[in-house]
C-alpha cells in the first residue's frame, strides 16, 4: 500500500505541475510590419486590407503582413497622435441621411490636428478634403465610426474641452458637426461603440482614460458611466489606450500599433503587432467582450457585461512596446450575436465565477488523462511486486 501511495502522490505532483505550466504561457505580441512611426491601424476594409497610419503617411496592409503606401501622397500631422476610422459596411438605415448623403464604405477619415482642428477625408483614390471643423476644443483625442445607430450612424470625435472635461461631437457625412456633450471624463485613444449584447451600455461610445485606468461609457444623450476600473497600471503614457468588442465568428488576428517613443519607459519598436484569436478564445476571451489594451507595455484585459460586468487579466506582463491608437480584429462575420440580459452597470469584478479559460482546462484534461495512464501503469506495476511478495 505505501507502494501505491507514494504512486499516487506522484500522479498528484505530476497533474498539478502540467496545470501550472499550462497556466504560465499567455499569449505575446507578435510583430507583423515595421511602419515608421506607427500610431493607430483601423479597418478591416472590404477586401480585409488594414489601413495604419505612421508619422504622417497612409499605408495599406494586406491579410498577410505586407506594407504598401497607401493610393495619392498623404502627409499631414507628422509627428502627432493621428488616429483614424474606416468606415465599416453600413445596414440600410445607415445609408439614408437627411443631410442628402451617405458615407463611402472604405474611406478614411483622420484627425486634423492642426488649426483648425478637425477631420481630413481620404477616399480609395488617396484624395485629400478637409472635412469637417471640431468648434470650441483645445486639442482632438479619439475618433471611432458610430456602428450601432444610437448616435445616427456618424463619426464620432472627443476632444479637450476644459481641464478634466472631454468633448464628444458627432459629424455626419455632409460635415455638420453636432455637439453630444462638453462634460465627459477625460479619455483619449482607440474608441468603440458597443454591441448591443452589451448589457446596459450597448449602443454607448466606449472610451478609455489612461490617467484614471477607467473605461467609461458616454450615451447618445451625453450621459457617462464607468463601466470597469481596468485594473491595469495607469498614468500618462502608461494606462488603458484603447478599447475595442470581439466581434461575431472572429477567427483572425487583433491589431494593434507599437510606436517609437524615444526617452520613455517603454520604448517601442515602430511595429504593427497581432494576436491570434486562437490564444485569446484559449483565454476565455468570446464574441462580444470588450479586450483593452495599456499604452505602456500593451498589456490586455477581458471585460465582459451581461446581468453584471467582469474583468478577466490576460496579458499581464508588461512589454517595451508603446501601444497606441485603436485595437483592430480581421476575420469576422458581419453578425451581431443576439443580445444578453442587461447589465446592472455596477463596478467592475475582477476574474471570472465559472468561466475556467478554456487553454487550461484542455491543459489539464490531456494531463489528467496521460496521467491516469501513468497511474495505472504503476499500480499495476506495485500489484505484480506485491504478489511475487
Amino acid at each position: 500500500m505505501r507502494r501505491i501511495g507514494a504512486s499516487a502522490a506522484l500522479v498528484f505532483l505530476v497533474l498539478a505541475h502540467a496545470v501550472a505550466v499550462s497556466a504560465a504561457t499567455p499569449p505575446v505580441w507578435q510583430p507583423v510590419t515595421r511602419i515608421a512611426g506607427v500610431v493607430d491601424v483601423g479597418g478591416p476594409r472590404a477586401d480585409g486590407w488594414l489601413v495604419v497610419m505612421g508619422a504622417g503617411k497612409l499605408w495599406l496592409v494586406d491579410p498577410l503582413g505586407a506594407a504598401t503606401p497607401y493610393p495619392g501622397v498623404y502627409g499631414d500631422d507628422k509627428t502627432a497622435e493621428t488616429y483614424l476610422t474606416v468606415v465599416p459596411k453600413l445596414p440600410p438605415a445607415a445609408l439614408t441621411s437627411t443631410a442628402g448623403c451617405s458615407f463611402q464604405q472604405g474611406d478614411v477619415y483622420v484627425l486634423r490636428l492642426h488649426a483648425p482642428l478637425g477631420l481630413n477625408k481620404v477616399d480609395a483614390h488617396g484624395v485629400k478634403t478637409a472635412f469637417a471643423t471640431v468648434p470650441n476644443v483645445s486639442s482632438l483625442s479619439g475618433i471611432t465610426f458610430d456602428t450601432g445607430g444610437a448616435f445616427g450612424y456618424r463619426i464620432l470625435v472627443t476632444g479637450t474641452a476644459a481641464a478634466g472635461k472631454t468633448e464628444v461631437a458627432a459629424i455626419d457625412c455632409a460635415g455638420t458637426v453636432t455637439v453630444i456633450t462638453r462634460t465627459a471624463p477625460t479619455v483619449e485613444g482607440g474608441l468603440d461603440i458597443a454591441p448591443a449584447s452589451f448589457g446596459a451600455f450597448g449602443g454607448t461610445l466606449i472610451a478609455p482614460d489612461e490617467l484614471s485606468g477607467n473605461i467609461y461609457a458616454i450615451g447618445a444623450d451625453g450621459s457617462s458611466r464607468t463601466v470597469a476600473a481596468s485594473g491595469l497600471p495607469k498614468g500618462a503614457d502608461i494606462g488603458v489606450e484603447a478599447v475595442s468588442f470581439v466581434p461575431h465568428g472572429w477567427h483572425g488576428n487583433l491589431y494593434f500599433a507599437d510606436r517609437i517613443t524615444k526617452g520613455n519607459p517603454h520604448p517601442g519598436t515602430d511595429n504593427l503587432l497581432a494576436l491570434t484569436s486562437d490564444s485569446l478564445a484559449g483565454l476565455g476571451v468570446k464574441e462580444g467582450d470588450l479586450l483593452s489594451a495599456t499604452e505602456g507595455g500593451a498589456t490586455l484585459i477581458d471585460v465582459r457585461c451581461t446581468t453584471t460586468c467582469t474583468v478577466l487579466p490576460i496579458i499581464t506582463a508588461g512589454t517595451k512596446a508603446h501601444g497606441e491608437g485603436h485595437l483592430i480584429f480581421t476575420g469576422a462575420t458581419p453578425v451581431e450575436p443576439s443580445p444578453s440580459p442587461q447589465a446592472s452597470g455596477l463596478p467592475a469584478t475582477s476574474g471570472r465565477t465559472g468561466d475556467a479559460p478554456t487553454v487550461f482546462l484542455v491543459a489539464a484534461v490531456t494531463a489528467g488523462l496521460v496521467v491516469i495512464v501513468l497511474a495505472v501503469m504503476l499500480v499495476l506495476r506495485d500489484l505484480r511486486a506485491q504478489g511475487r511478495e
